[in-house]
């Protein structure tokens, strides 16, 4: 009987359409809460590399001293994890899918942020 149910559903899926489309040939689809990848603004970003930590796949690489933040497109599983817990919110999931690659896929990010400095503190004058 399971013998059936088998050719039941190799019919029904010779069929009828299939279930993927072919990127990029054809766009995919876009709603509000989709997630194509993540975008990193560099004026907010303040090097505290929470997002490395979070992140499941390694695909981000924090170099303080350098001031540059990359993400290696292809170990991304845009995943979102480096996104809710950026402390500064320098990141985003942006709706648009990346282009297909071919090369490395590592993009690399200028950090621009500069530490405000610190007010100076008055002294009271002692009694």
């Amino acid at each position: 009987m399971v013998y059936f149910e088998m050719v039941k559903t190799a019919l029904k899926t010779v069929l009828s359409k299939p279930a993927t489309i072919l990127y990029p040939v054809q766009a995919a689809k876009k709603t509000p809460i989709s997630r194509g990848h993540v975008v990193q603004d560099g004026s907010k970003c303040i090097s505290c590399s929470i997002c490395v930590k979070k992140c499941p796949a390694q695909a981000i690489v924090l170099d303080k001293e350098a001031k540059t933040w990359q993400i290696n497109r292809f170990r991304c599983v845009v995943c979102n994890s480096c996104v809710d817990t950026c402390p500064a919110k320098c990141l985003s999931m942006d709706t648009q899918y990346t282009a297909p690659a071919t090369v490395k896929g590592i993009e690399t990010f200028t950090i621009t942020y500069v530490k405000p400095a610190k007010p100076e503190k008055k002294e009271e004058p002692k009694t």
